[in-house]
């Protein structure tokens, strides 16, 4: 799997490649997505952020959570993904941002949520990363890191084993997050979904 500790620029030719066809590889995501979302406990007019925002497939779903009043963000590193996302008519949904989220343009505390559907696993430096996006959402704010399916699913799609060194097994991904500014309040890991919700500690 592509990670972003490999050159920005692979990362972005990885994805630009597989851009145009991405919804087309997943049509049966949506219904996940939205069940994600829920799981924010989002309010009308709450900020939130897709993190890695892919060809935007959370956008609809976050707008439909905040309401007109709410602001949805949806960050990127590759132009192509984020061009996908305007054909496909979800850019009314969100702000687009051509951003690393390792560095993101954004003021400390702005946001209630962040949402990250498979980011974890192409984050470079994943405490540092993790710390950024903790500076950017409120005291008491949620981020939810998703998959559509869990661990041992994508890991047969991928043709390899579960190892012990996965991010995102519950043993790792607990202490990654609490040494970044977050502490884990829920833990899904199952054929259909992965589920992880934390909390930004004050």
């Amino acid at each position: 799997m592509v990670r972003m500790s490999d050159d920005p620029t692979r990362v972005q030719e990885f994805f630009s490649a597989r851009a145009a066809d991405w919804d087309a590889r997943f049509p049966d995501d949506g219904p996940a997505y939205a069940a994600a979302v829920s799981a924010l406990g989002l309010r009308p007019g709450g900020r939130v952020l897709d993190a890695g925002c892919g060809t935007g497939r959370a956008l609809p779903a976050l707008r439909a959570a905040v309401g007109p009043a709410g602001s949805v963000l949806g960050a990127d590193l590759t132009p192509a993904m984020l061009a996908a996302t305007v054909r496909a008519g979800r850019d009314g949904d969100g702000q687009l941002l051509l951003a690393d989220v390792s560095r993101l343009p954004l003021r400390a505390g702005v946001l209630d949520a962040v949402f990250g559907a498979g980011l974890i696993s192409h984050l470079p430096h994943p405490e540092e990363n993790l710390r950024e996006l903790a500076r950017v959402v409120r005291p008491d704010g949620i981020l939810a890191l998703f998959h559509p399916i869990g661990r041992a699913a994508l890991a047969a799609r991928h043709g390899r084993q579960l190892t012990p060194d996965d991010l995102r097994s519950e043993p790792r991904l607990r202490p990654l997050l609490a040494g970044s500014g977050w502490r884990l309040t829920s833990y899904v890991d199952e054929d259909t979904r992965f589920l992880a919700l934390a909390v930004r500690e004050r």
